[in-house]
């Protein structure tokens, strides 16, 4: 019996570890974690408490379910969950239907590995072959899940008044409402 296992799980570790470096340096652009500069001592030109720097950043973690490297890690451990908290039912569904397909077929691969080698049937190279496709698929699920999680998770408060529109001669009618007063 011949199990080559090393190089599926060297470059599924190496694709986690890239997509960890990938996260930590994210981090960086998170708006949440930016502290606000520090005010001046003399307060006796401020009336009222200034709340230009710090309303944005309280509001906004109040709205916010979670930050978007919260969101990202979920769906990296749970393909969907990131979206889920962030209400995108249908996404999420979708991500967890791809993990589930993908899990299914590993499994149902891997008794036909061990079928053809209790057999010593020739087409066990191609049968691995196919266990590492779908390996990969898995991954790439987790990946672009995560991703999408972290986007999503940025565009949580973009105005939703988006508007698409198929006009009778064969073009497309695209709008969008912008806020342009104060909040």
């Amino acid at each position: 019996m011949r199990r080559s296992g090393g190089p599926a799980v060297r470059r599924s570790i190496f694709a986690v570890a890239i997509a960890l470096l990938v996260a930590s340096s994210l981090r960086a652009q998170d708006s949440l974690t930016a502290r606000p500069p520090d005010r001046p001592t003399d307060t006796t030109q401020y009336a009222a408490p200034s709340t230009r720097y710090a309303a944005p950043v309280a509001s906004d973690s109040l709205r916010r379910p979670t930050t978007p490297i919260g969101a990202m890690f979920r769906s990296f451990l749970i393909p969907g969950w990131g979206q889920a908290v962030y209400g995108r039912r249908v996404t999420a569904g979708v991500m967890m239907g791809f993990e589930g397909l993908s899990l299914g077929m590993l499994l149902k691969v891997k008794s036909e590995l061990d079928q053809i080698e209790e057999t010593g049937s020739g087409r066990w190279r191609a049968k691995r072959q196919e266990q590492q496709d779908w390996f990969t698929v898995l991954i790439f699920n987790h990946l672009m899940s995560g991703l999408d999680a972290y986007v999503s998770s940025h565009l949580y408060d973009f105005p939703g008044d988006l508007e698409l529109q198929a006009l009778p001669s064969g073009g497309m009618r695209f709008g969008v409402t912008l806020p342009l007063g104060p909040r």
